[in-house]
Parts: C-alpha cells; structure tokens; sequence
C-alpha cells in the first residue's frame, strides 16, 4: 500500500520516483479521480457560509426625502392660502351680527259696499276678476334674476330669495295654515330670535301691532268659511338688496285670491273671492342664510271683504256670497293696485270684485 501521497492503488507503473518527481503533487490519474469525494454545495449553503466578497453599506441620507419636502410644500401652500382668504376675501363677516328686531305688523281689513257677489263656480269667479290672468300657486311667486352683492355671492342671494318665498308660500298657501290647524311649517323658518314673539302672537293674540298671527300668516276662521278651490291666484314681485355688509333683505309684494264658501256647505254652496295683499320685508345675516332662516320685520297686510267691526287679529273672517258690512271706510281701496292704504279700515273697490 502506497504512503499518503500515493495513489490508492500504488504507483504507476513506469513512473519516476515520487520524491523526484518535481510534479508529482500535481499530476492526478484516473484511480485518484475515481476516488475522491465530490460534494455539491446547496444554495442555502451556499448563502450561509460564504459571505459576500462586497460588502453593501446603506445610502448615505442627505438632507430631508422627497416625500419630506412635499409635505412642507403642502403645508406652506395651505397656510398661505388660509391667510390669503382671511385678509382677501370678500365675503368674511367683518362685524358682529346685529340685534334681530321684533315683527311690526299692520292688518288692514276691507269692507264691500255692497253684497258679495258669488257663484257656485269658482273658476267663473277667477275668470271674471282682476285675477283672471295670475298664476295658480307657487307658480305666482318666481324668484327674480338675481346677482350677488359687494359681500355676498350669487347663491347667497339666491338663498335669501328662496328662503323669503318658501316663507310666502307656506304662509300663504298650504291648506293647513290657511285652515288653522297648524302653524309649525311657518315658525321653522323663523329666526330662533323671533321665536317668542311668534309664539306669544298665537297664545295671547293682541292688536298691538307686534302680537297679530295674520300678521304672521294668512288663516280664517274655520267655523265661518272653508276653500271652495285649493288653486289659489297669486302675483306679485320678489327683490332682494345688500343694507350692510352683514346684511341682505328681501322685499315682497304680492296679492293672493282665495275662493271661499260657508263652512261645512257642500260644492252646490255659492262661492265668493277673498283678496290679500301682503307686503313683507325679510332680513338674513349669515347665520339665517347658513340655517334658511329668516327675520320677518315688516308685515303690512290688506284682505276684504271683511267687516271693520269684525277682529281681524287672530284670525280673517270674511264675509261671504251676498253678505254685507254694516260700515265701511271712507274711500275705496284696490288690493290689486300699489299704493298705501287706510290706517284702520278701508273699503274695498268695486273694481276688485268679480263680476257675477
């Protein structure tokens, strides 16, 4: 058997002497290939026991990240935007709000001076009145085209407008109100300030020019006339104007003509027409606008026929097909024409009634 260095078979035939051989460490023969051990490395093996030549270090962070510097971009650009729109812009609200003054309110009640003519068709009635042209409704009370002010914008005045007419046409025309039996969509509209007045005008009616729910509302009395037809005639006007610069109103005129017939009669009962002008004044400060609130300041109202001797204060109870006033005022008023009207009383114009 060969010495270490040897081949396992000994040495090869015909070859020098291994100590002389000066390549002998060097040259392999197939026996010695045969017999070694060959061992293949897995990759995990591979990985964990031979470290990588290079070692990486990690990237040097100079300065802030890209991310870093977007966010204080963003927050400068906000800051100066806020600042910008604190200083610059027009529709801040520079002053304190005002205080909201109370409803004064006028109810002009007038007379015919003569019997109230009637028919059992109401819309004959219509047809030959001064409403004979006036739109049903809603429809009688658009909204003007309107721009916005020095502080406020379009759609504030828009809102303004809308507001004042939702306010008419609840207090005007749902049946319900006109009924007396109820007043809670009419007083939602109310500024939170003229709530108590609102309140007490219908716990403690007074003639007082600030306590009269016609004032607030157009309502008869149930136990006296009914609506012979819900499509009631309306026309008028809506303007809207910057007071202050905390301040937009909203001014209303308009004219509403309702047929009525005695309470509980049935649809062959003669029907009769009852006229309201209502001139009204609105006001909104931001708050009202950003609520839909409105303070209701101004409230000047002519309806008839009515007697004068009759209180108008709580409710309207007009007088019907073929009744008549025991007295009248001095001078005939038209609802349907602008112009003032009588302190107390006035009477109705023949020419604002239909002719039967």
């Amino acid at each position: 058997m060969g010495g270490p260095g040897d081949p396992p078979e000994g040495t090869p035939e015909g070859a020098p002497g291994g100590g002389e051989d000066e390549y002998r460490s060097v040259v392999f023969d197939e026996s010695f290939v045969r017999a070694a051990r060959l061992q293949e490395y897995s990759a995990e093996e591979r990985i964990a026991d031979h470290a990588p030549a290079v070692r990486r270090r990690p990237p040097l962070r100079r300065g802030l990240s890209r991310q870093a510097v977007v966010l204080v971009v963003l927050i400068a650009l906000a800051f100066g935007t806020a600042i910008f729109m604190g200083v610059r812009h027009p529709y801040q609200n520079p002053t304190a709000r005002r205080p909201v003054e109370p409803l004064r309110m006028t109810v002009i009640p007038l007379a015919p001076q003569g019997a109230v003519p009637g028919t059992a068709d109401p819309e004959y009635l219509y047809g030959h009145s001064p409403a004979a042209h006036y739109r049903v409704g809603a429809a009688g009370i658009p909204l003007p085209a309107s721009r916005r002010t020095a502080h406020f914008s379009d759609s504030q005045v828009v809102t303004a407008l809308i507001t004042a007419r939702d306010y008419i046409v609840r207090s005007s025309l749902d049946p319900e109100v006109l009924t007396g039996q109820q007043v809670r969509t009419v007083r939602v509209l109310i500024d939170p300030d003229q709530l108590d007045q609102f309140d007490e005008s219908f716990s403690h009616p007074a003639a007082d020019g600030r306590h009269a729910p016609t004032g607030w509302l157009v309502r008869f009395d149930p136990s006296r006339a009914e609506l012979a037809d819900r499509e009631i005639r309306v026309h008028g006007t809506l303007q809207a104007a910057e007071t202050d610069a905390s301040t937009l109103e909203v001014t209303a005129d308009h004219t509403f003509v309702y047929a009525l017939r005695p309470a509980g009669s049935d649809a062959k009962a003669p029907a009769s027409l009852f006229t309201v002008r209502r001139e009204l004044q609105f006001r909104f400060d931001r708050d009202d606008l950003r609520l839909r609130q409105t303070q209701l300041i101004v409230s000047y109202v002519q309806a008839g026929p009515l007697s004068c001797s009759e209180d108008s204060t709580n409710h309207l109870r007009p007088l019907l097909a073929g009744q008549t006033a025991k007295e009248g005022g001095p001078a005939g008023t038209d609802p349907y024409a602008t112009g003032g009207a009588p302190a107390l009383c006035g009477a109705l114009a023949g020419s604002a009634q239909p002719k039967v």
